[in-house]
């Protein structure tokens, strides 16, 4: 079979990405076009984007990445999309836009997430035990009850609302009638409780209760509900005037950003990615289908066709190191010069990543970032080390509640665009986890799009078989084992007070801080978790 190059398209947070792939040699190059997002300083939980804006963005991008890549255009034989999510516009009956994009990190539908979560609880709806016992207010039906409640005068001018990634293959592939949309299993199954188990979305009769503003809303968020490896439509002849592509190429079912990144990276049944941004999406795959309490989402189809996706994750983690450089003045860069001079477990700080609210598995977005045991010596540096190590000591609870549930985790894989400029955090995660940690070599952002992109051009007849071809290989870091019963002892220690602020349970942390101090100097510290004492450290 003779290979093709195909396009794979990113729409990352501030900008688009287009790859050109090789469906036989994998990436040749690509092109990236910024857009601006929208804030209010009145009101920080606001985080908006325009649907105009991408779409110029994307075609900005994919000329230069023609250009870049010096690639005929007529070789180009598909065009894949991952967006960000849950990222929703509302429109009309014609698809056009009624407002910009409530944008993934839009943090406004508070109120709504919890009235559909109280609702969901006293009508004993099954689906909201699969997303965690927890409806989140970064989900669509909360941000599409915020609109509807905030935005009276477009009231009946609404026809659908769509994920971006939806609105994305709509538009390019020429739909202009809402009740024809072709909607991503991935987008609608972790973010819009769909799912085949209870036929689809929760009931019309479900939603009324929540708000009567939602009455006939299960027909509007209508259409056709597919995998990534079904095609949506063929490009029209307007948008590949526009992008400089050839009319008619497939254009496959979109997903969202960290699941097609996974399968970038080389996930498989065994592995877990971790897509370390400004947040972290954790993706797995399993054969199985099965609730994982406090997992956000477990659906059949999203991020492998053929199995069961499991999406968990960290609501703030490169926004921390940010925000952590911003209190001091710099930038993560500059803060993070001779970081590597600092011992694992010794700064003295322990540090939780809820800055965002907690998304897995305490599911609670009240929660706030935290960093306990300060002395006056301590510095920003090491509030960032500790904010590295809080971030995989959350990860590791995470890893061992989807493992108790059935979800093998042989291997470790730090995707995103994090661990790519950060050889000391993939250490550090190395060493909390207890396992090796694998990351691309390269970026593998885009790859996922243009594998699924080799599906629609029919280059691949598998995943497994274009992941073969067009992923890059991986650079392996081994637990350091002078840290290791460090790291057992601290992460005892995190977990208590991860649980103890985040349940109902009544914890004990009169010994805390003290013990805190104690691993720090290298001293014993015993356990009040009801487990033998924790063994004195050998000297370092």
């Amino acid at each position: 079979m003779t290979m093709s190059i195909v396009a794979g398209v990113d729409f990352g947070t501030l900008s688009v990405r287009v790859t050109l792939a090789d469906t036989e040699r994998g990436s040749l190059g690509t092109a990236i076009s910024e857009y601006p997002l929208g804030r209010l300083r009145s009101d920080p939980d606001l985080a908006t984007q325009s649907h105009f804006d991408h779409m110029d963005a994307l075609a900005r991008a994919m000329r230069l990445a023609l250009a870049d890549c010096a690639v005929d255009a007529s070789e180009i034989r598909a065009i894949a999309m991952d967006t960000t999510g849950s990222s929703v516009i509302p429109v009309d009956r014609n698809l056009n836009p009624l407002s910009d994009y409530y944008l993934w990190c839009d943090h406004r539908a508070k109120a709504e997430a919890e009235e559909i979560t109280a609702m969901a609880h006293e009508t004993h709806l099954e689906a909201i035990e699969w997303c965690g016992g927890t409806y989140s207010h970064e989900w669509g039906f909360a941000k599409l009850l915020h609109w509807l409640r905030h935005n009276p005068g477009l009231r009946e001018r609404f026809g659908s609302a769509l994920e971006h990634c939806d609105m994305a293959a709509a538009v390019l592939t020429g739909v202009t009638d809402s009740s024809s949309i072709v909607r991503s299993v991935c987008a609608m199954g972790h973010k819009w409780m769909w799912n085949p188990k209870w036929g689809g979305l929760p009931s019309q009769a479900f939603l009324s209760r929540v708000d009567p503003l939602f009455d006939g809303i299960r027909e509007k968020i209508g259409g056709s509900y597919q995998t990534s490896a079904k095609v949506a439509g063929r490009l029209s002849p307007a948008w590949a005037d526009r992008l400089g592509l050839t009319a008619g190429i497939p254009v496959p079912v979109g997903a969202f950003d960290a699941h097609w990144d996974a399968i970038g990276a080389g996930c498989k049944l065994g592995d877990v990615v971790n897509v370390i941004g400004t947040s972290t999406c954790i993706i797995a795959v399993s054969e199985r289908v099965k609730l994982i309490p406090g997992v956000c989402g477990v659906v059949p189809g999203s991020a492998h066709p053929d199995l069961v996706g499991v999406e968990a994750g960290l609501s703030a983690t490169g926004d921390i190191f940010d925000a952590i450089a911003k209190r001091a003045s710099t930038s993560v860069s500059k803060l993070s010069e001779g970081l590597e001079g600092i011992e694992g477990g010794k700064t003295g700080l322990m540090r939780f990543a809820w800055d965002n609210g907690d998304r897995t598995v305490l599911v609670r977005s009240d929660l706030g970032g935290m960093t306990i045991g300060w002395h006056l010596g301590h510095t920003a540096q090491d509030e960032l080390y500790a904010a590295i190590e809080g971030t995989a000591f959350h990860t590791r609870i995470i890893l061992e509640r989807m493992e108790e549930h059935g979800v093998p985790v042989h291997r470790v894989i730090n995707g995103g665009g994090v661990p790519q400029k950060n050889p000391l955090l993939n250490q550090i995660y190395a060493n909390v986890l207890g396992k090796p940690i694998l990351v691309p070599d390269g970026l593998p952002t885009g790859l996922g799009s243009s594998i699924f992109a080799s599906l629609a051009s029919r280059d691949h007849d598998s995943i497994e078989a274009a992941q073969a071809q067009m992923c890059v290989g991986f650079r392996r870091y081994d637990p350091d084992p002078s840290t290791r019963e460090r790291y057992e002892m601290l992460y005892q220690l995190y977990k208590q007070v991860y649980m103890g602020f985040g349940t109902s349970s009544r914890s004990n942390f009169s010994q805390l801080l003290g013990d805190i101090k104690r691993i720090a100097a290298g001293e014993e510290v015993r356990s009040d978790l009801g487990q033998r004492p924790l063994r004195k450290m050998a000297a370092i």
